[in-house]
């Protein structure tokens, strides 16, 4: 009876080591706490740890092991087992392809993963192929040798940290701002002969922005310095993760610094382009063009410093991408405006500062934003047009005429004499002609009716200054011009009127109208009027 319980003793105990030796290989959470958890001081037993690398011998796999687990400590990269499936099936492929593998830190540490073979997980082929070279990219050579070179009281603690690190932590710094402002003078030397280059004939107005790309490139390698040497300290886990984490989240802010300043580059480069065109509307591209270019690169840097927080891209994206969905269908009519703006922008049918008519309104192209444009009357009233209701009319584009048509009737008195009707009609000739903004080759003076009380003279010209202004200051000075003449020739101009001709009545006389037509002296008030005119006209282009 004692030997069956010695035996059934013995039996137990060889079962309670059976499972206490045993280590958990069925799914990716389970390979991966099985790793680290042998690893850690309190339960130190490399060998388990080692089981889940396969196809290496233990003392390979041993090493291979503590290697991945210094790898993530020296990145501050710390596991949160609650995010690490326990699927003994996981699948991270999309398809009918069954391929079982799980990434630890796709966007930091890519190489590192663990991957089903049969019915266990072992940490993959491309993690033991590559551990080396991750181990020297981390722990440089030179990282064992001052080790071997420091004396013993280098390995005494002080506030749980040894004194050569902070030693090398003081060399660190005088090292960074070494290198940053070499760095600084570099870039600037780089980005100048850039600037003089191939932005030369733009250098004055973009050098300044230019020059300022140099500081935030400058601290971009002082901290990609930091990045490499700083795993090399050997710091704690915690330590590493929140110091290499702030190095990150910097190198971002930075990063989006310096494609702010290469936008604001872009947007005065184009403008300077649309300086060169004649259409007005590129010119109002340019805010928005930078307004978009910004908001851009904003959310982009916001959405890598949030994947620096753990936070799964895809999630975020997907998550702002039926958030945008929501917005959108909440906000039809900010869409439907965004959307005629960019049909405005890509059918240009009229430029800043023309004229038009659309609809009831009637005014000057003041602005064109990403929700209305912005239309101003005769009346300096201001009309907020929705794109796209604006996209979607009949626009009359004053300011896209080849010239401005002028039509007119000039009316003078029914008893002009025909010479002074011919001197005029040559007199108002002339004066178009002499006109700089009139098209000379393109007009009518033509006596060519007769009105209720006037006889009636057209006058159809056409102006080549398409702004309004220009128009009537033209029209002023050719009206004034026609008077002057009208005034010299004594012809009258007539006036809605009826007149009694009393040609027969006793010790009464008729009306008896005196006109000079002396042929020369027409010809000289013609050529005086002319000459006169041509004068004034220049005087007031040298205004």
């Amino acid at each position: 009876m004692r030997k069956i319980f010695l035996l059934a003793f013995l039996f137990s105990l060889s079962t309670v080591a059976q499972v206490k030796d045993s280590v958990n290989l069925d799914n990716p959470n389970a390979t991966i706490y099985t790793h680290i958890y042998y690893l850690q001081q309190d339960s130190y037993q490399p060998e388990k740890s080692a089981k889940t690398i396969y196809g290496l011998s233990e003392k390979e796999a041993i090493a291979t092991a503590i290697k991945i687990k210094r790898v993530l400590d020296g990145k501050g990269l710390q596991i949160d087992f609650n995010k690490i499936p326990n699927n003994p099936d996981y699948n991270d492929t999309i398809g009918y392809s069954k391929f079982y593998k799980y990434v630890l830190f796709p966007e930091r540490m890519p190489l590192i993963s663990v991957e089903k073979r049969g019915n266990y997980w072992y940490y993959s082929a491309e993690t033991v192929d590559k551990i080396d070279m991750l181990y020297e990219a981390v722990f440089p050579w030179y990282i064992d040798r001052i080790q071997e070179v420091i004396p013993g009281y280098g390995h005494k603690k002080f506030l749980g940290v040894e004194v050569w690190q902070y030693a090398a932590l003081i060399v660190l710094l005088l090292l960074t701002i070494l290198i940053y402002y070499i760095a600084r003078r570099i870039a600037f030397f780089i980005l100048q002969r850039i600037l003089y280059r191939f932005i030369k004939e733009h250098a004055p107005s973009i050098n300044k922005a230019l020059k300022k790309l140099a500081h935030p490139i400058s601290l971009l390698v002082a901290l990609a310095l930091v990045d490499k040497i700083f795993p090399s300290l050997q710091f704690s886990l915690e330590v590493n993760k929140w110091f290499l984490l702030s190095i990150n989240i910097a190198a971002t802010v930075f990063w989006i610094y310096v494609f702010l300043k290469l936008a604001k580059v872009l947007v005065i480069l184009y403008e300077a382009f649309t300086e060169t065109t004649d259409s007005k509307l590129d010119d109002q591209l340019v805010p928005i063009l930078g307004n978009f270019l910004t908001g851009l690169i904003v959310v982009v840097g916001v959405l890598k410093i949030i994947t620096l927080f753990g936070v799964n891209p895809t999630a975020v994206i997907a998550g702002a991408s039926i958030g945008g969905l929501a917005i959108a269908f909440a906000s039809q009519d900010t869409v439907k405006n965004l959307i005629g703006t960019v049909m405005i922008f890509t059918d240009k049918p009229f430029h800043i500062g023309d004229w038009v008519q659309a609809g009831e309104v009637v005014g000057t192209v003041e602005e064109v934003g990403f929700r209305s444009t912005r239309v101003r009357a005769a009346d300096t009233s201001i009309y907020q047009i929705p794109n796209s209701k604006l996209s979607e009319m009949v626009i009359n584009n004053s300011g896209l005429r080849l010239y401005r048509r002028y039509n007119t009737q000039l009316g003078i008195r029914y008893d002009t004499p025909p010479e002074l009707i011919e001197a005029f009609v040559k007199g108002v000739r002339e004066i178009i002609l002499a006109h700089p903004d009139t098209k000379s080759d393109n007009y009518i003076v033509e006596f060519n009716g007769f009105g209720d009380s006037a006889l009636l003279i057209m006058m159809n010209m056409y102006l080549k200054d398409l702004a309004w202004a220009t128009e009537q200051k033209s029209r002023h000075q050719i009206h004034m011009a026609i008077v002057k003449l009208a005034k010299e020739l004594g012809v009258d101009f007539a006036f809605p009127s009826t007149t009694v001709m009393i040609e027969q009545f006793p010790e009464k006389n008729a009306i008896d109208l005196k006109y000079n037509t002396d042929s020369a002296r027409i010809d000289t008030v013609l050529e005086q009027q002319i000459a006169n005119f041509k004068t004034n006209i220049g005087d007031a282009s040298k205004e």
